[in-house]
């Protein structure tokens, strides 16, 4: 009995440790501009307190830059054409992010399987 019991909490501990961040995954919004309306699709990666993934549009993909994640909030830098736009962003429940930088503010929807 004692083995089954130290067996049940090392799986318990197992699983807390596998669950991922609730910001993994994909999700995609849109941005109004001068120039019409652009599809933007993110992939998020979560560990620790670190953020990586790709950022991508009609025009290509590049990678996130200095990306931290602080409980539900966030922040990163994407590149692209020798600018940095620096970003901030905070998920609001498990389907729905809010991204800001200089240019505005953009809802994300989560992208389910």
């Amino acid at each position: 009995m004692k083995k089954l019991f130290v067996l049940f909490f090392v799986l318990c501990g197992v699983a807390a440790f596998a669950q991922t961040n609730p910001i993994d995954g994909n999700w995609k919004g849109t941005r109004e501009t001068p120039n019409g309306t652009f599809e933007i699709e993110y992939t998020f990666k979560v560990e620790g307190d670190k953020l990586t993934g790709t950022w991508k549009t009609q025009f290509g993909e590049t990678k996130i830059e200095n990306g931290k994640v602080e409980g539900k909030k966030f922040s990163y830098s994407i590149s692209f054409n020798d600018m940095t736009i620096n970003n901030t962003g905070e998920l609001i429940n498990e389907d729905e992010i809010v991204t800001k930088n200089e240019r505005g503010e953009m809802k994300l929807k989560r992208v389910k399987p």
